[in-house]
C-alpha cells in the first residue's frame, strides 16, 4: 500500500489539457519513472488516460467521472491514476492506442487503458460513462469496470500479466511481419506503378457522389489522400496512362468534389476562419467543432494544389481563409509559432457557468433577426440553411446541446438567391458579405472565445510552414512566407540544439522535456524545403541537411531500413514501430521518403537517394496489400521509378522569373527547383551541391537534370514542360 494518500500532480505539468485536471478530486500522476516505480512498489495497475486539450468527450468524462469523488476514491484507493497529453506523448498514445484498436475495433480519446506496473496494457477503451453523473444508461459503466479491473487484479494478478506479455507479443509480432516482408523482398522489390492504379480503385469504391468524401458518417478530410488524388492528373504522361487518362481526371474530380462540399459545409467555419476537426453527418453539416493545427496546416497545401489544378475562385479564397487562420490571434503565437488547438467546447455569454459543444459557432434564426436587418436575414438564412427550429436533427445531438441551433453550410448559390429576390447576383453577395462582417462582429465581440492550446508542437508546425511558404509563393503573398519564416526561428531559437542538431517536441513555458520524435524531424524537414522553394535562401537547406542526418542517427532502421518513430532505447515504450499509413497525420515514412528524394535531387546526394529508396521499400509489402492506406509514399514510387526531375535556375531575366514564377504555380510532383544568383542566397549549397561550383550565377540559364544528367532548356521546352 501506499504509505501516505496520492495528490494531484497535474498543476506542475505545462501542458494544458493536463492542468485542467489539477482539481479533479482523482489523484492524477504524471508520466514519469516515479509514477512507474510507484505502481510497482505498490503493485498496482496503472490507470492512463490520454486525452488532448480540444476534445469534446475528454471533457465530458473529466466532468462525469474524474470529478465524481466516488469515482476519485475508487482510482486514488486502487489504481495509479496517470494523466498524458497525446500531443506531448504521441509515443505513449500509439503504443495503447494500437492495443485498444486491436481488442476492441475502435479507437479513441480519451484513451484509457490499465496497464500493469511492467506497462502492458490488459484492458482498454475510449470514452466510458458514469450514469450517477448524467451520462448514458446504456453501454459501458466507469465504475462497474473500474471495480471489475481492481478484483480482477487482486484475484488473478498473474493472469493479468500474461495477457499483457501476450498483447506485447502479438503487436510485436505484427510489426515484425512487415520488416520481414519487406527484407525478403529486398532492394528491388517489385513495387510497380500500378499500385497508384489500385489505389484510385479503392477511393473510387468508396467515394460519395452525393456529397463528396469517402465511406459514410463520420467524415474527416484526410488531407493526404485528397492530395494524393489530385497529384494523379499531374503527373508526367507515362505515369498517366499507368494509372489511365480517365482515372486521373476522376481522380481529380472526386477530390475537387470533396474539396468543394467541405468548403461549404458546417466543417468550414463559414463566419470566422479555418476547418473543424471532422464532420459527424454525411454532407458535412455538422462539425466536432473542436480546430486543429494539424487539419487545417495540411489543408493549405491541398486546396491551393486544387486551385492551380481549376483555377476555382472557391478555393483560392479558401485557401487565403486558411493561411489567414494560421497566421492571425489566436493561433498565431507572439513568439512566432503557431500554437496547437481550439477546443470544441465554450461558454454561450459572459455570463453562463457551463461550456456547450460548438457554442461559438452555432445560431438561431432569432440571433439573425437580432443581428442583421430584415434583407440580410432573409437572404442569410437562405444561403447558410438557418432554420427556425434549428437544423441540427436531434439524434445527432446527443447531450442535447444544440437545441434550436443552426450549424452554418452553404446550401443555396448568390445566382439562385438572386432570382428568388429580385436582386442582382452582385447585390445578393454584397449582403452576403455584410452579413458576414455583421455576425463576425457580433460573435467576436459577445462570445467567450473558446480555450486555446498554446502549445506549439514542432511537426505540426513543420506542416503549417510548408503550407504558408508554398501558399505566399504561388498566391503573391509575402505575409503568408513571412509567417513561416517566423515559426521557422521560433523553432530554432527555442527548440533546436545547435550543438547537438536535436529538436524538442514542444514549447510552452519554455521547451519541454520530450525529445522530438521521427514525425517532427519530418514535417519540419518538409516544411523548411518549400521555405527554400519560396525564398531560395539556402540557409534553409542547411538547416534541412542538419536535421535530416540527426534524423537518420536517431530513427533509422540499420537492419530493415525506413524511420522508426522513437529513438532507441527509450525506457516506455515495449514496440519500436514504424509510421507508414496516412491517417489524421501524414505518415511518417512518406513524408520522410519524399524529403529524401527531393533533397537527393536539390544536393545531387546519392547516400540520400539510396535512403529514399530503402524507405520506400521497407513497406513494400503492407503498400502492395493495402495501396490506399499510403498516400504518402506513392509519391516517392513515383520518384523511384520514373526519377526526380530538377530544374536549374541561374541569373536573372524574364526567362528564368517566368520559370520560378510558372513552378510555384504549378502542382509539378517529382520536380525539385533550385535557384543561384539573382540575389538568391546560395553560398553554402554551392559548396554542398557537387554540379553547382562551375555554373555562372550571373548568367541566365535552365537546365534541367535527371539524376547528373543536366541539359539546356530553351523557352519551347520550358512552355511545354509546364503545358505538361
Amino acid at each position: 500500500m501506499v504509505s501516505q494518500p496520492l495528490r494531484n500532480r497535474c498543476g506542475e505539468s505545462k501542458s494544458p489539457y493536463v492542468r485542467a485536471h489539477a482539481d479533479n478530486p482523482t489523484a492524477w500522476q504524471l508520466w514519469t519513472p516515479e509514477a512507474i516505480q510507484l505502481a510497482r512498489d505498490t503493485n498496482r495497475l496503472l490507470f492512463v488516460s490520454i486525452g488532448y486539450s480540444a476534445c469534446h468527450w475528454c471533457h465530458v468524462m473529466a466532468h462525469e467521472s474524474f470529478d465524481d469523488p466516488k469515482i476519485a476514491q475508487i482510482l486514488n484507493e486502487h489504481f495509479i491514476p496517470v494523466k498524458i497529453d497525446r500531443e506531448e506523448r504521441p509515443d505513449i498514445d500509439r503504443q495503447y492506442m494500437d492495443f485498444v484498436q486491436a481488442t476492441t475495433g475502435g479507437g479513441g480519446w480519451p484513451l484509457n487503458v490499465f496497464v500493469t506496473p511492467d506497462l502492458e496494457p490488459v484492458f482498454g477503451g475510449t470514452y466510458w460513462a458514469n450514469p450517477r453523473a448524467g451520462g448514458p444508461s446504456r453501454g459501458a459503466d466507469f465504475e462497474q469496470i473500474l471495480r471489475m479491473m481492481e478484483r480482477i487484479w487482486r484475484e488473478q494478478e498473474e493472469k493479468c500479466r500474461e495477457s499483457g506479455r501476450s498483447v506485447i507479443e502479438q503487436l510485436s509480432q505484427i510489426t515484425q511481419a512487415g520488416d520481414r516482408r519487406a527484407n525478403a523482398d529486398g532492394e528491388e522489390n517489385g513495387l510497380e506503378l500500378g499500385l497508384l492504379q489500385e489505389s484510385y480503385s479503392h477511393y473510387k469504391r468508396t467515394f460519395d457522389s452525393t456529397y463528396g468524401g469517402f465511406g459514410r458518417a463520420p467524415k474527416f478530410p484526410t488531407p493526404a489522400h485528397l492530395g494524393h488524388l489530385l497529384k494523379l492528373s499531374s503527373y508526367p504522361s507515362e505515369l498517366r496512362e499507368v494509372v489511365g487518362e480517365d482515372s486521373c481526371r476522376d481522380a481529380r474530380a472526386m477530390a475537387v468534389k470533396t474539396l468543394e462540399s467541405m468548403a461549404k459545409g458546417g466543417i468550414k467555419d463559414q463566419i470566422g476562419h479555418g476547418f473543424a476537426r471532422y464532420s459527424v453527418t454525411r454532407n458535412w453539416s455538422l462539425p466536432h467543432f473542436e480546430k486543429m493545427l494539424y487539419d487545417n496546416a495540411q489543408l493549405l497545401p491541398v486546396y491551393l494544389d486544387a486551385y492551380l489544378v481549376t483555377r476555382s475562385p472557391l478555393f483560392k479564397e479558401t485557401t487565403r481563409d486558411i493561411a489567414t487562420y494560421l497566421t492571425t490571434q489566436p493561433m498565431m503565437s507572439s513568439l512566432g509559432g503557431i500554437h496547437a488547438s481550439e477546443d470544441a467546447d465554450s461558454l454561450p455569454t459572459a455570463n453562463d457557468a457551463h461550456k456547450r459543444e460548438g457554442a461559438f459557432y452555432v445560431w438561431t434564426m432569432d440571433e439573425f433577426k437580432k443581428i442583421l436587418t430584415e434583407e440580410e436575414a432573409q437572404i442569410c438564412a437562405r444561403y447558410w440553411n438557418v432554420q427556425p427550429q434549428g437544423n441540427v436533427e436531434r439524434h445527432h445531438d446527443v447531450q442535447g446541446e444544440l437545441k434550436g441551433q443552426n450549424t452554418l453550410c452553404v446550401t443555396a448559390e448568390p445566382k439562385d438567391l438572386a432570382k428568388e429576390s429580385g436582386k442582382s447576383e452582385d447585390e445578393v453577395r454584397d449582403i452576403i458579405r455584410s452579413g458576414r462582417q455583421k455576425l463576425l462582429a457580433y460573435r467576436d465581440a459577445q462570445r467567450p472565445r473558446p480555450s486555446l492550446d498554446d502549445k506549439i508542437v514542432t511537426s505540426w508546425n513543420g506542416l503549417a510552414i510548408g503550407g504558408l511558404a508554398r501558399a505566399g509563393a504561388s498566391l503573391n503573398e509575402p505575409a503568408y512566407i513571412n509567417a513561416a519564416v517566423k515559426a521557422v526561428e521560433c523553432i530554432r531559437e527555442r527548440l533546436f540544439d545547435t550543438n547537438t542538431g536535436t529538436l524538442r517536441r514542444v514549447y510552452r513555458e519554455g521547451p519541454g522535456e520530450t525529445p522530438g520524435f521521427a514525425d517532427d524531424y519530418a514535417f519540419l524537414i518538409a516544411g523548411l524545403i518549400d521555405l527554400y522553394g519560396a525564398t531560395f535562401d539556402d540557409k534553409w537547406l542547411s538547416l534541412v541537411d542538419t536535421l535530416q542526418k540527426t534524423q537518420i542517427e536517431q530513427f533509422w532502421d540499420t537492419d530493415n531500413h525506413g524511420f522508426f518513430s522513437t529513438p532507441a532505447g527509450q525506457p516506455d515504450i515495449l514496440i519500436r514501430s514504424k509510421d507508414a499509413v496516412d491517417n489524421a497525420e501524414p505518415s511518417t515514412n512518406g513524408v520522410s521518403a519524399n524529403n529524401l528524394f527531393r533533397l537527393a535531387a536539390l544536393l545531387d546526394d546519392a547516400g540520400y537517394q539510396q535512403r529514399a529508396n530503402q524507405t520506400l521499400t521497407a513497406f513494400v509489402g503492407e503498400m502492395s496489400e493495402h495501396p490506399a492506406g499510403y498516400s504518402g509514399l506513392m509519391s516517392s514510387l513515383v520518384a523511384s521509378k520514373l526519377g526526380m526531375k530538377n530544374l536549374f535556375v541561374s541569373g536573372e531575366g524574364p526567362v528564368a522569373d517566368a520559370v520560378v514564377r510558372k513552378f510555384s504555380q504549378s502542382v509539378a510532383p517529382a520536380h525539385t527547383l533550385l535557384r543561384i544568383g539573382a540575389g538568391s542566397q546560395s553560398e553554402w549549397l554551392r559548396h554542398r551541391n557537387d554540379l553547382l561550383p562551375d555554373l555562372d550565377p550571373e548568367r541566365e540559364m535552365v537546365q534541367l537534370c535527371e539524376g547528373r544528367m543536366c541539359r539546356l532548356l530553351g523557352e519551347d521546352e520550358i512552355e511545354k514542360l509546364f503545358a505538361e
